[in-house]
């Protein structure tokens, strides 16, 4: 901190320039984590054993496939922006580049994925 500029420190801002928000988005990922998944495994647990009717039925409620399309969204977006970090500390030059896209269609992929599968239950 010793060798950040007075400007730099008074913007929030590190040499690469992105630091800050992605910081931010960690956190602010995390704590809405901290809501969503004992909402998720409460109202996933409810359902949990019923026949594909009353799962059909379940889902069809918004309620319950909101907060599993929230926890999916979320889930993936913080894995992202983990592994993104976990890249960029132990892959180098382009395999690192090549990592990051790869990692990133893959999250949100997987996401759309999951948005979908609910929404083709509760629709």
């Amino acid at each position: 901190m010793a060798y950040m500029t007075d400007r730099k420190r008074a913007l929030g801002l590190g040499s690469a320039k992105t630091g800050t928000g992605h910081f931010w988005a960690m956190k602010v990922s995390s704590l809405a984590l901290l809501v969503l998944i004992p909402l998720f495994v409460f109202t996933f647990g409810s359902a949990l054993g019923g026949t594909y009717e009353e799962i059909l039925a379940y889902y069809a409620r918004p309620f319950p496939a909101i907060v599993a399309a929230l926890t999916l969204i979320v889930g993936f977006k913080h894995f992202n922006d983990g592994v993104q970090v976990l890249i960029e500390d132990y892959v180098h030059g382009l395999a690192n580049k090549v990592a990051i896209i790869v990692m990133t269609i893959i999250s949100y992929g997987a996401a759309a994925i999951g948005v979908f599968a609910i929404a083709k239950l509760a629709l």
